[in-house]
């Protein structure tokens, strides 16, 4: 299948002509692609080692702004360097893009040349290593939900976001007509994807009207992120290509269920599927089952890496698909957890719990330590929830909100140990910062409720 290109394979084609620009781009912790546009033949003879960029990208919002209180970079501080290093094993062309390739790069200190230790490919790395200490290997898969608009994104935004049409007038959820419809987008989406190397298995329509959903194949954790981010950022490029507006807003509207990005996982031993026992009720191994007790236990600890915006939490309401609770089910869609491919070598578990705006490096990095807390201590896994979980009692509840989120994050010792006090307050600040900016905002819901009746 059409892959990643070698070295060699860029400088041929920049010789040749058929490349003239190389993207270099790192995610930040917003989990978007962030970087530079190269001519070719400068990224081939010299770029190709390292390049620079200022130290508050990885420290600022949505919108860019550069907000105090952060560590690693201030006013104060003087916004140094960061060291962009590539990684040649990522370089793919961009079909979308005429005569385009691009490359992934790990962010360094500009004084060390050791890697940032808040950089979200950083932190996926570090769990990644202390899983091979283990023994195993960390092999994933994410969902990617969302929704596509009659117009363009420059047309909504200059509309202030007002009267914004789905794609379609109904819940598309597998209708093959409907999904006709929207193939011009969503062809060159899976096609584009393939040619770059991305292993695609399937698009699908999904449970409201404009709603869809990209499915790539399982691979190991730090290639699933890169996919994921990578196709992210398609999305969006083929749809204004097209001249429709692609969002990954978890909740765009409040009658229409919210967009959510699944993680499936599993642990592998020497290529051998390390969560299957085939003697052993449901197909799940002792590794699984303390894997899962430690995904549980710790997932209001991260579930801010899972639902990092205000919006996040707009998504969690029952009845939506998305869950409320952190228990475990088998092939239920109400739980947080759901046990997927029962007595099967594919069995694995998927979190349901992440929203479609979730930094996939981050997420997979905090729940495979969470599964290293697990597989350490041999925790014990509580039996499976059935039923409808959302109106379980007993089970313990997702955070539901932004606010409540910060906290558990903040007070974490377990992700102070795994990942470093200073990460921990890094995100921190970045969640206390997003809701500082809500907090200060006037809705149109507040002016529309009480501007005359208040």
């Amino acid at each position: 299948m059409p892959g990643t290109l070698t070295f060699d394979d860029l400088k041929s084609r920049v010789a040749d002509g058929s490349i003239d620009t190389v993207l270099v781009c790192f995610v930040d912790i917003q989990g978007r692609l962030t970087g530079k546009r190269f001519h070719g033949v400068n990224f081939v003879e010299t770029s190709f080692e390292e390049t620079h960029c200022c130290n508050y990208l990885l420290a600022t919002d949505l919108e860019m702004a550069t907000p105090d209180g952060y560590a690693s970079t201030s006013w104060e501080m003087g916004y140094g360097d960061y060291v962009m290093k590539p990684d040649l094993s990522t370089i793919r062309p961009v079909p979308w893009l005429d005569g385009t390739a691009m490359v992934l790069c790990d962010v360094l200190d500009h004084h060390t040349h050791q890697p940032v230790p808040h950089s979200p490919r950083a932190i996926l790395k570090k769990q990644i290593a202390r899983l091979e200490a283990l023994g195993f290997e960390a092999k994933m898969a994410t969902e990617l939900e969302f929704f596509l608009f009659e117009k363009s994104l420059d047309d909504i935004r200059k509309s202030d976001f007002r009267d914004m049409q789905p794609i379609s007038g109904y819940n598309e959820d597998y209708n093959i007509f409907q999904t006709t419809k929207e193939e011009d987008v969503m062809r060159p989406i899976r096609n584009h994807l393939f040619a770059a190397g991305l292993p695609i298995e399937n698009t699908k329509g999904e449970a409201e009207a404009g709603q869809a959903e990209l499915n790539i194949r399982y691979a190991p954790a730090l290639d699933c992120a890169d996919h994921h981010s990578i196709a992210k950022h398609a999305i969006k490029e083929i749809a204004w290509q097209n001249g429709r507006a692609a969002t990954f807003l978890p909740k765009w509207h409040k009658d229409r269920v919210g967009s959510s990005s699944h993680v499936h996982q599993s642990l592998w031993k020497n290529d051998d599927a390390a969560f299957f026992d085939k003697s052993a009720k449901h197909g799940m191994s002792e590794v699984m089952s303390h894997y899962m007790a430690g995904l549980i236990k710790y997932a209001p600890d991260y579930t801010y890496f899972l639902a990092p915006y205000v919006n996040s939490y707009k998504r969690f309401s029952k009845g939506t698909f998305a869950p409320t609770k952190t228990v475990w089910s088998v092939d239920n869609r109400t739980a947080g957890f759901r046990l997927c491919g029962e007595n099967t070598k594919g069995v694995r578990v998927e979190c349901r719990i992440g929203g479609a705006d979730l930094n996939p490096y981050l997420t997979q990095a905090v729940m495979i330590a969470a599964g290293i807390k697990g597989i350490e201590e041999k925790m014990e896994l509580a039996p499976a929830t059935t039923g409808d979980v959302y109106e379980d009692a007993k089970a313990a509840d997702i955070p539901q909100t932004l606010r409540a989120a910060t906290e558990t994050l903040r007070g974490s010792q377990f992700l102070r140990e795994a990942l470093g006090d200073d990460v921990v307050h890094h995100y921190t600040r970045a969640a206390e910062w997003e809701q500082e900016e809500f907090d200060r905002a006037v809705t149109d819901w507040e002016i529309k409720r009480g501007f005359e009746r208040a």
